[in-house]
């Protein structure tokens, strides 16, 4: 048995045509294959198939060669409009930094001092009259400065005059040229604001370094009482009543703005309670209560509060041995606001009220401490008018009627 192989003379020529047809086909067939992988290749690209996307000619950038790979950047921008952004765009210039600058003096040869930036903190422009321009702030943002510099949100600083501060609602008033004050704030209505509406928070926490900065959140509690001590001497001296929001307040946003979502400035941001264990809890001065304040500043330099002329002390402060050695008070009363002194000619002295009187009743009211005799002085009377005060003197209940006048704080 052998192979079989055909020798015939045809057999050379059949084969070469069967094999050109072939190649033909192969030949039509790999063009056809071509056009359909060319055609599917950005259907591919925009499903993401591939592993890079194809892009038209004209939207290509100019292309970057590095180390023979050829990368092609596309950049997208947006135009995002809301109202958070139109409420920071309405306010945000009017926000501003304030650097308190003090003197310090050291033993050198020359006996020369020198001047250093003691804090700083933010401040918000309300109003412009002629070439001059208003900034209110906080008192604690001031206090203590032998010079004060206002940064307007383009970096430019202005020297700052200090019209008037009040140590009891932490406000200050500043003056500075307004040249070039590009914005001034609106007020708002702080007794309209309801629990969670969203706020915004503009300020400058740690000074220039994050200058402008906004945060934001909500409002988490109306009407909050905090208590102050004003002297530092571990006495509650003062019940601060401040908004409550959970948009950060950092140290540099005090005196910033707080602002609804129309860009109406709603509180003057004055604190934050910083305990371990405590986040989010900021407080701001309703706009509303600092307005009194504000535009008393601006005109006098001061708080006109009506002044009753005494030196006070709250009867639960004192030893039960002197409240009754002392004091003569009877045994079923502890509470009330003892007299420590009596300025002479003062509204007290004029009505009668002596030391070691103790006032328990102002117009009716029932007063337990030093605090609530300041509340109803500062916020339910005005100068001028007239306060029935009932008092007990020697264990004896008393009533004198006294005319508020205008001098001193409490």
């Amino acid at each position: 048995m052998g192979y079989y192989d055909d020798h015939s003379q045809g057999r050379y020529r059949e084969q070469k045509g069967k094999r050109g047809g072939f190649f033909l086909a192969s030949f039509v067939g790999a063009i056809i294959g071509a056009i359909v992988v060319i055609l599917a290749i950005p259907t591919l690209s925009k499903q993401g198939v591939l592993p890079y996307k194809m892009e038209s000619a004209q939207n290509l950038p100019a292309e970057t060669n590095n180390n023979n790979q050829q990368n092609v950047i596309k950049q997208i921008s947006y135009d995002v409009t809301t109202n958070t952004t139109k409420a920071v765009d309405k306010t945000g210039e009017a926000v501003v930094g304030i650097n308190n600058i003090q003197s310090t003096s050291f033993w050198s040869d020359n006996g020369n001092g020198s001047e250093q930036e003691a804090g700083t903190g933010s401040g918000v422009i309300y109003k412009m009259e002629g070439n001059q321009a208003f900034v209110v702030t906080n008192h604690h943002v001031v206090e203590g400065a032998t010079k004060l510099e206002v940064t307007l949100s383009d970096g430019t600083k202005i020297p700052a005059k200090l019209l008037g501060s009040d140590i009891w609602t932490d406000l200050a008033v500043l003056q500075i040229d307004a040249g070039k004050v590009k914005k001034i704030a609106e007020f708002g209505n702080s007794d309209s604001l309801k629990m969670g509406e969203p706020v915004i928070a503009i300020g400058n926490p740690l000074g220039a370094t994050f200058s402008g900065s906004v945060t934001q959140g909500i409002i988490s509690g109306l009407k909050r009482t905090i208590p102050v001590d004003i002297n530092q001497d571990g006495i509650v001296d003062w019940q601060s009543e401040v908004l409550q929001t959970d948009a950060a307040i950092n140290p540099g946003n005090s005196g910033g703005a707080l602002i609804n979502m129309a860009g109406q400035v709603i509180g003057i941001n004055s604190m934050k309670i910083a305990q371990n264990a405590v986040e989010g809890i900021g407080l701001s001065i309703p706009i509303n209560s600092a307005k009194p304040i504000i535009n008393d500043l601006e005109q006098f330099g001061s708080v006109k509060r009506p002044y009753m002329g005494v030196d006070l002390k709250s009867v639960s402060e004192i030893p039960a041995y002197y409240q009754q050695e002392a004091l003569k008070l009877p045994r079923n009363v502890n509470y009330g606001v003892a007299l420590r002194q009596v300025v002479l000619n003062s509204p007290a002295s004029q009505a009668g009220l002596k030391e070691l009187d103790v006032i328990v009743e102002l117009d009716g009211q029932k007063i337990n401490d030093v605090i609530d005799l300041r509340k109803h002085l500062y916020q339910k009377k005005k100068i001028g008018e007239q306060m029935k005060v009932k008092f007990y003197r020697a264990g004896k209940l008393q009533e004198a009627t006294l005319r508020l006048s205008a001098e001193k704080l409490q």
